[in-house]
């Protein structure tokens, strides 16, 4: 297997580092003095410098002002710290979008805003396309040899779209390439209802909230549209620097699951992948369920590319300022919620912010310096004791996350799924992602979280939530999957759609029917507050007992060549299958036909687990609360293992021997976790 070679091998360390704006403090050359001492007191690394600095870099069209970038990076360099340096097309100077209006969006509902806040610029405007290019390539030309440069950080957190002219016509130019014919993209998006049917490519606009909304075929390539837009707009921008820094990875900040464009079309354009991760710790959930949807997503960025490691680009060194209520992070917890980047993938601890600004929306946002501007500070010791932490952890450099089980989460199913009207209008997928990853996480088995394409033949274990939209391939992908001996979890509401939004003819659940065994008739919605029971049935393969409860959605299906292990209690389809299971060649395939309660998810998969033979991190039940992951090079492996609560707890390590990476100490039979306590344990592999 092997590691990684690091995110550029000028630095061959673990990145520690923060989002820092000298351009806001060009008038106090004591402060920008200061800084450079207080970043070495941190142990950091390595600054992303320049995200929102146009102004300062362009302060009229076509005069441009270097120097004080020049002096910062020349500083950064002298005191061996690098530059994840921005290109600043996130927020555009008030002179370009007052002479070159047309760089201005266009709001869904056809107006054009003004001048203002950030990522407000159309991506297809050539105006805008031309100035982004002037200024990367002078970038580029000016720092390709310098020292401090270690990765072009592209724009910041992509995101909105533009409903102008530009786009209209890129939009109808792009549905021209992928359907060729009005009468295949008419029969595709299913225009005959309500008489919709185009007579002319121009009558085509994208969904307006006074305009078009009926047509989920349209809703749904105007998405696709919005994310192919924006990727070609981003290859415009990478195109200077690569073409001059050939050797300087690429990457842009992602934001988790953010709804508005498919990760996993942009992945393949960087060289590495980035996210800002910004959690409610301490809130309303209780930290070890918050927990659990962070390592969700660390998990997806890192499966991204296949088990490369990622770069945590943000976090908060204690709060935010936008949350609802900004609360701040316990003592312990910033450690904790570091070294879990670290445990699921990162190779970069970094942080929003460095300083504390004076002004503007963001100036109580969390900072590694407060406004007090000197070391004295939880929240700096904090930081400076995650920067010597990651001092020690050389060896997991480059190491991945080897996973024997896969969760399916697809940005194409998730857009077709919640635009459909029915069942429910609220479909909670991603809410249900979470909760079928959950029984793995809390058992330390790892999981990587991947889409319908990737392929499948690496895994154990594919578990596939609503699969309501199964594109061309995918169930004949599945099928061979199990057929050699893979086990597949599916859910209801699954197998309903093609790749256009729709309906398969033939039963439900479409090319899905064979390998699961079950036709689905229909499926019952029930009101909040409403319950079904599923109860096992006597001598099940699964050796389950009892009742559970269903809520919210319960399919009423036939058995073909399944078996049931289950049936509902009560309503018109009581006696009927709720959980069944096919044998499909060498492999099994399971159908779960209602939203039951997590503590049939738990029971369910530590089922699965034990019959699959599932690796798990540690051989013995965790605490409630404390998770377990590795990252491994092939040899060695390194454990990490977290406690998310405020108590203390301790882990039955069993026969296991273990050394303390940090301090070399032997470590047998239980393990001790502080509260929001993190121990890394290293281990020849076996």
């Amino acid at each position: 297997m092997g590691k990684y070679q690091p995110i550029n091998p000028k630095l061959p360390h673990l990145i520690h580092g923060a989002d820092y704006n000298p351009d806001q403090w060009l008038d106090r050359p004591d402060i920008l003095a200061d800084d450079l001492r207080l970043m070495k007191l941190a142990n950091c690394n390595a600054m992303s410098v320049g995200i929102f600095a146009w102004a300062a870099l362009e302060p009229e069209e076509g005069k441009f002002n270097f120097e004080w970038l020049d002096r910062i990076l020349d500083q950064l360099a002298a005191d061996g710290i690098y530059a994840v340096l921005a290109t600043p097309s996130g927020a555009r100077p008030a002179w370009l979008a007052q002479k070159y209006p047309e760089v201005l969006r266009v709001d869904a509902d056809r107006r054009r805003i003004l001048y203002g806040n950030r990522h407000n610029h159309c991506y297809t405007s050539p105006v805008y396309r031309e100035k982004v290019k002037i200024i990367n390539t002078k970038l580029a030309e000016r720092y390709k040899e310098h020292p401090a440069l270690l990765v072009w950080h592209v724009s910041n957190e992509y995101g909105g779209e533009c409903h102008c002219d530009l786009c209209q016509e890129k939009f109808r130019e792009w549905l021209q390439v992928k359907y060729q014919t009005l009468d295949a993209l008419n029969h595709a998006w299913w225009t005959a209802f309500w008489s919709h049917t185009y007579t002319d490519w121009s009558q085509i606009q994208s969904p307006a909230p006074h305009g078009e909304q009926s047509i989920h075929g349209l809703a749904l390539d105007w998405k696709r549209f919005v994310t192919h837009q924006t990727i070609d707009f981003f290859k415009a921008e990478k195109a200077p620097l690569k073409a001059i820094t050939p050797e300087i990875p690429v990457t842009t900040n992602f934001m988790g699951t953010y709804p508005g464009l498919n990760y996993w079309k942009f992945a393949k354009e960087l060289d590495v992948i980035s996210w800002d991760s910004y959690p409610r710790w301490h809130g309303e959930k209780a930290d070890w369920q918050t927990a659990a949807e962070v390592a969700f997503v660390h998990d997806l960025n890192r499966s991204l590319k296949q088990g490369k490691p990622f770069m945590l680009m943000e976090s908060t060194p204690s709060m935010t300022n936008w949350q609802i209520v900004a609360k701040k992070k316990r003592p312990g917890m910033h450690l904790l919620s570091s070294l879990q980047a670290v445990a699921h993938g990162a190779d970069t601890v970094q942080y929003f912010q460095w300083r504390k600004g004076r002004g503007g929306a963001e100036k109580f946002h969390g900072a590694v310096v407060d406004h007090v501007g000197h070391e004295q500070t939880r929240v700096f010791r904090d930081v400076a004791e995650v920067g010597a932490v990651l001092k020690e952890l050389d060896p997991v450099l480059g190491t991945t996350v080897e996973a024997e089980v896969a969760l399916l989460f697809d940005w194409e199913n998730r857009w077709a799924l919640e635009e459909a009207m029915g069942p429910r209008q609220e479909k909670k997928y991603e809410e249900t992602c979470h909760r079928h990853y959950f029984p793995f996480w809390s058992r330390g088995v790892p999981v990587d979280v991947i889409n319908a394409d990737q392929d499948f033949s690496r895994y154990r274990l594919l578990v596939a939530p609503m699969l309501y939209m199964v594109r061309p391939g995918v169930g004949e992908r599945l099928a061979d999957f199990v057929a050699k001996g893979g086990t597949l979890v599916a859910t209801y509401w699954s197998g309903i759609v093609d790749e256009n939004d729709l309906c398969f003819l033939g039963g439900v659940p479409g090319p899905l029917r064979k390998t699961l065994g079950i036709w689905v008739e229909e499926i019952d919605a029930l009101y909040d507050g409403e319950v079904n029971y599923v109860s096992m049935l006597d001598g099940n393969a699964l050796g389950l007992k009892g009742e559970y409860k269903a809520r919210e959605l319960c399919d009423v299906l036939h058995l073909e060549t399944a078996q049931s292990l289950a049936v509902y209690k009560e309503d018109y389809y009581a006696g009927r299958p709720a959980l069944t299971v096919n044998r499909f060649g060498q492999g099994e395939a399971y159908y779960l036909a209602s939203r039951n309660e997590d503590c049939f998810l738990g029971d369910f998969y530590h089922c699965l687990i034990e019959k699959n033979n599932i690796k798990r991190v540690l051989p013995a039940e965790l605490p409630v609360g404390v998770t377990a992951q590795v990252r491994t090079d092939g040899r060695q492996e390194f454990v990490f293992v977290s406690n998310f609560t405020p108590e203390n707890q301790v882990v039955d390590l069993k026969d296991q021997e273990f050394k303390e990476l940090r301090t070399g100490e032997r470590i047998r039979g239980s393990l001790t976790l502080a509260s929001y306590g993190v121990k890394i344990l290293a281990r020849n592999r076996t």
